[in-house]
């Protein structure tokens, strides 16, 4: 019979110690392969016009509806690699499926640089661009649970919240890194240039980052926690089933807590450039300099957050992050509805301040809710069911409310509509600052290589 993680906790006073050398070397492995991940979710988002124009032909304007809509496919997807993929990392180790999952990203990156225009291939290159994007978003399913898990199981237990927050960190670099590249080429090619071709070059360089990724993840050990699970001979054999027959409440609590979380990210960082360019009509480069600005503020304050959270909890941190969304979320969408440049700077700064509470604090708090054994797999199933239904398909619902309401700020109602229904699980959430993850001993960190 196998033993329940808080059995285990009860067995006696275990203790597990890991170099500093070693989590960092984890930490920023993980780290860059989500860095991999958002750059290409970054790219698509920034170079949305020209994807329009060129995979689906006509005026670009008219197209860009349809290509938030097809963004949104690769979400259909990801709650099955979640299944799969987050199980088998439960099974068979988190190394080898998060080697898996950055190959399978970045080659589908390379891919999309390399598709097929319109007028080319016809209706065939938005196919191809929609069986990329599935294969795309497959993979996803089983990266983002697997490297949070990674981090979190080579962390301390007193600096968890640092330490974790750097994934995050590495989610904003690839944000910041695509818009920065994009920025570059507008200023530096010609209208015509980018729609022919300048917009394919982040997609390209996609391609040797994962490689990059690959080769830093293979250099690592296995996490102390899951060894400790082969040592003792407890790896589930079925981690499908008994996270789907036991561990169905975190499941239930990581999809409340996701919901808002997702719903934040998506409108703050994927659709904000969409919706300065299509809805306020700045022009592209000022409107990507004031996302890019936004990004650096939040690549400034993440770490901090995450050391914060460490002393004072996550809760307390992702509490006022909600209710914040929920009072402030209308207003700060009414200041960017100005166009002017303070309406503008200002809002952005409310909305990044609100979601930094929770970039700092959720990538440590979510694996907090399953025991070593269903981590990976409880974690991703959650979190990609809710991604799924919320997350990805906030870009293309808020393009529609915005078309349907005629009101530039109803974004902000859909912010704080997600956030008020995910407040029950905000207040159900067990603190987990400076505990040990569920079904772990005590861990620590030593200054000895």
């Amino acid at each position: 019979m196998t033993t329940t993680g808080a059995e285990r906790l009860q067995d006696g006073p275990e203790h597990s110690e890991v170099s500093e050398a070693t989590v960092r070397k984890a930490v920023g492995a993980a780290a860059m392969g989500n860095l991999v991940e958002w750059f290409d979710y970054g790219i698509y988002s920034y170079v949305t016009v020209y994807i329009a124009a060129s995979i689906l032909g006509g005026e670009s304007s008219a197209n860009v509806g349809l290509v938030l809509a097809l963004f949104a496919v690769a979400y259909l997807v990801r709650p099955f690699g979640g299944i799969v993929l987050g199980p088998l990392g439960d099974r068979i180790g988190r190394k080898k499926v998060l080697a898996m999952t950055i190959v399978t990203m970045s080659g589908a990156s390379f891919l999309l640089g390399c598709l097929p225009t319109f007028a080319v291939a016809g209706w065939g290159a938005p196919v191809l661009l929609i069986l990329i994007r599935l294969v795309q978003g497959f993979a996803t399913g089983g990266e983002y649970g697997g490297a949070a898990a990674f981090i979190a199981e080579y962390a301390p237990d007193k600096k968890r919240g640092f330490y974790c927050s750097f994934l995050e960190f590495g989610t904003t670099g690839g944000f910041v890194l695509a818009a920065g590249l994009v920025t570059v080429l507008q200023v530096t090619l010609s209208d015509a240039a980018m729609h022919a071709w300048g917009w394919r070059i982040p997609f390209l360089i996609a391609g040797p980052l994962g490689l990059i990724g690959l080769w830093l993840r293979s250099k690592l050990d296995e996490t102390p926690a899951f060894k400790a699970l082969e040592e003792k001979a407890e790896v589930c054999d079925s981690p499908l089933k008994d996270v789907l027959t036991k561990h169905w409440r975190p499941i239930l609590v990581c999809i409340g807590l996701v919901l808002f979380y997702n719903v934040a990210v998506y409108t703050v960082l994927f659709y904000m450039p969409t919706y300065l360019q299509t809805t306020l009509k700045l022009d592209a480069t000022p409107a990507l300099l004031y996302v890019l600005g936004m990004m650096l503020v939040i690549m400034f304050v993440i770490i901090p957050v995450g050391a914060l959270s460490d002393r004072i909890g996550r809760k307390p941190l992702i509490v006022t992050s909600c209710i914040g969304f929920i009072v402030l979320s209308y207003p700060a969408f009414l200041l960017l509805d100005t166009s002017t440049v303070w309406g503008t700077i200002l809002g952005l700064v409310i909305l990044a301040l609100l979601l930094v509470m929770l970039l700092g604090t959720m990538s440590a708090t979510l694996p907090a809710l399953f025991d070593t054994e269903v981590r990976y797999g409880g974690f991703s199933i959650g979190y990609n069911i809710s991604t799924s239904i919320f997350g990805g398909t906030a870009p293309a619902i808020l393009a529609w409310l915005v078309t349907a309401t005629g009101n530039n700020a109803f974004p902000g109602v859909y912010l704080a509509v997600a956030s008020l229904i995910s407040l029950a699980a905000v207040v159900v959430v067990k603190e987990s600052a400076r505990k040990p993850l569920p079904g772990a001993v005590q861990s620590s960190v030593s200054t000895v290589a």
